[in-house]
């Protein structure tokens, strides 16, 4: 059974003018997603500036996910390291916070070959029982995951059931269908390539966009899954210029600046990332406006 169809939102973290971990407005944030027909919580990810959250607050965070979620939809906990210990110990973690499922993001920087991505992942999830979401996302970690390893990892490791593909490569995307035969869910981690990852066979996607719309991004894949791809594919190209503005400058950094118009206390980002650039940030306002979310 998936972990989930439809729209999953890579949720922000919010932090107060200190610093701190904003948690009331994370739960606010929540409840602004699950109003909107959000299909899961993905808490943690790259989005959620997990890379410079400490071990202690990354959990805290997840286990302030859970608690606030309270079951309504599945909570998916961002857990992956370079390390594979580390990975281990925040995954351990999140299963024990009562997460739903953890999503593995490529380990980066080590730049492992193929066989070191199988280990890892694999020794990874073997020391949970929850399920697992491989994260493909080179452009940020320097690594790929190629098809054929992940069909390895997927029928080798039960809990091993999905992937975010994210490395804007249709043809990879449709050999890993191919190759995998229903074997592993496809979750698009590109927000433009949500229909085209769909139509390979895709169940959803784990979104950036959901953040400032989620209702339109659930709309987009689910139109699709419900027999309407003529209506999903207008809509995914009605939200290109937004989707493109909110890629303007490195994630997060520009949807931040988006839920912060938006009324929402998301806060400032820790460093090293900077405050948007003010022409890019102009041009995100002007698209949220045309969209219709300001």
């Amino acid at each position: 059974m998936s972990i989930f169809k439809g729209a999953g939102v890579a949720i922000v973290t919010p932090f107060n003018q200190d610093g701190s971990v904003n948690y009331e407005e994370l739960d606010r944030l929540i409840e602004f997603q699950i109003a909107n027909e959000t299909d899961a919580i993905i808490i943690c990810g790259t989005t959620g500036e997990a890379s410079t959250l400490s071990h202690e607050e990354h959990l805290d965070v997840i286990a302030r996910c859970v608690k606030t979620v309270n079951h309504r939809v599945p909570v998916i906990a961002g857990t992956g390291s370079n390390s594979t210990e580390t990975a281990i110990y925040l995954s351990k973690g999140a299963e024990e916070a009562g997460a739903d499922a953890v999503l593995l993001v490529t380990p980066y920087y080590n730049k492992a070959t193929q066989k070191g991505l199988y280990q890892h992942f694999a020794k990874t999830a073997e020391a949970i029982n929850i399920p697992c979401i491989l994260y493909n996302v080179p452009s940020r970690t320097g690594c790929n995951i190629q098809p054929e390893t992940a069909v390895a990892l997927a029928k080798d490791v039960k809990n091993i059931v999905a992937i975010k593909e994210a490395s804007g490569d249709i043809s990879q995307i449709a050999k890993l269908a191919y190759l995998a035969d229903g074997c592993i869910d496809i979750y698009s981690g590109n927000d433009d390539q949500i229909t085209p990852v769909l139509a390979l066979g895709g169940i959803g996607v784990i979104s950036v966009l959901s953040n400032v719309a989620p209702k339109q991004t659930h709309d987009i894949v689910m139109s699709y899954l419900n027999g309407d791809p003529a209506t999903s594919t207008k809509m995914q190209l009605e939200a290109f210029p937004l989707i493109k503005a909110l890629f303007s400058e490195v994630n997060p950094i520009p949807v931040k600046k988006a839920m912060n118009l938006m009324g929402y206390a998301a806060g400032s980002l820790r460093l090293p990332l900077t405050e948007m650039e003010d022409a890019n940030a102009a041009k995100l306002e002007a698209e949220m406006k045309k969209y219709g979310i300001l």
